[in-house]
């Protein structure tokens, strides 16, 4: 029986996931279908900052307990997107790394002059609501842990700025894996929509809806 492993360093995963309203068919096969998990994936509660810019949509950077993550798009295969480490940081945090590799990531103009050696998160926090194309979002998840077909999946519900969103995400490195989770769940067809892209459409920076 395969083990689901949390937080390992592996292969670059690809990953399915999609954004709506109701997804209660889909989560009762996933859950049906799955082998037993470790109990400390049964139900995992976050509350993270995401950074959304206008004009980017190929890196994803969010903070958690203090921590910035950033990871960055390299390839969409047959619909699902890989997602590979760009930083990790903490705050404080400097200015040389804000300036080499923070808001490089953001793909926005007129940043902030910094004039300090390091930052606080809410130092950070408020240049972001200071500049026109960048927003901070608060997004809390409740998660479930599943495994199907040696897939690591989820559903949830992802509370964006307050808005409640319920999530379903199957991720492996194996493609093939992934199409059969996705066909044996009742996904096919149903948009692969990502975290920055589901923050975006929630918050009105891209007009288009969920995908139901």
């Amino acid at each position: 029986m395969a083990e689901l492993k949390i937080g390992e360093i592996s292969k670059p995963r690809f990953e399915y996931r999609s954004f709506g309203r109701c997804f209660k068919k889909e989560a009762e096969r996933m859950a049906r279908l799955s082998i037993p998990v470790p109990e400390k994936v049964w139900e995992r509660r976050s509350v993270e900052t995401y950074i959304v810019s206008r004009t980017n949509d190929v890196n994803n950077t969010k903070i958690r307990d203090g921590k910035m993550d950033i990871k960055t798009f390299v390839q969409n295969v047959d619909g699902f997107e890989q997602w590979n480490p760009l930083m990790k940081g903490e705050f404080p945090i400097s200015a040389e790394v804000l300036n080499k590799e923070v808001f490089p990531a953001f793909k926005v103009n007129n940043l902030p002059e910094l004039k300090k050696d390091t930052y606080t998160l809410d130092e950070f926090l408020t240049m972001i609501k200071n500049h026109p194309d960048l927003q901070a979002v608060i997004v809390e998840k409740v998660r479930y842990g599943y495994m199907v077909n040696d897939t690591i999946c989820e559903t949830g519900d992802v509370y964006i700025n307050g808005a409640k969103t319920v999530t379903i995400n199957s991720e492996s490195t194996e493609v093939e894996d992934l199409k059969k989770t996705v066909k044996d769940v009742g996904l096919e067809g149903v948009e692969n929509i990502n975290y920055l892209q589901a923050i975006k459409r929630v918050i009105g920076m891209i007009d288009k809806p969920l995908a139901n």
